[in-house]
């Protein structure tokens, strides 16, 4: 009967380490790398301003990942962002309308409003779950030039515009 008992126990340590072992390996090999896993928080640049164009360094965008800038506008500041992602550069515009952040920040491959943690698809800008969902982040058509990001003031404006309002058009 001891022997029994001993045979059983020694039967539920090996099970038990098994388990273990396929419960670490699974994690392990789960494929989610720090770099996924740990938030980025955007870097506050300045946007040179001349005539009706903004432009940042492209540089700034590449060493940080994701920027913030400000456009200064008759009605107050208005805010944007820009991210590399999948060797794109993605500029878009950075309110989350009905909390009033002006801050996202990069989780792999989605965005999060730093105040009320509603997520975005990167690639398209729109909701993917949280209070703030309806209001997808509109894009700003750019163009690189001399080591720049070069945005018309009239496409940031109309994406600020476009982002403050349910929907994009």
């Amino acid at each position: 009967m001891l022997e029994g008992r001993r045979q059983e126990l020694h039967k539920k340590i090996v099970i038990g380490t098994l388990l273990i072992f396929i419960t670490l390996s699974t994690v392990a090999c789960s494929g989610n790398n720090s770099q996924d896993a740990t938030p980025i928080k955007a870097t506050w640049v300045t946007a040179q301003i001349t005539g009706d164009t903004a432009s940042i360094p492209a540089s700034e965008v590449a060493n940080n990942r994701l920027v913030h800038f400000k456009l200064a506008t008759p009605g107050g500041d208005i805010a944007f962002m820009a991210y590399d992602l999948e060797e794109k550069t993605h500029v878009r515009s950075n309110i989350c309308p009905p909390c009033r952040s002006m801050g996202f920040s990069l989780e792999g491959d989605t965005l999060v409003c730093d105040t009320c943690a509603t997520t975005f698809e990167t690639m398209t800008g729109e909701g993917i779950e949280g209070a703030c969902v309806d209001f997808p982040k509109a894009p700003v058509s750019y163009q690189l030039v001399d080591g720049n990001i070069v945005m018309a003031g009239g496409d940031l404006i109309a994406a600020h515009q476009n982002t403050l309002s349910p929907g994009l058009p």
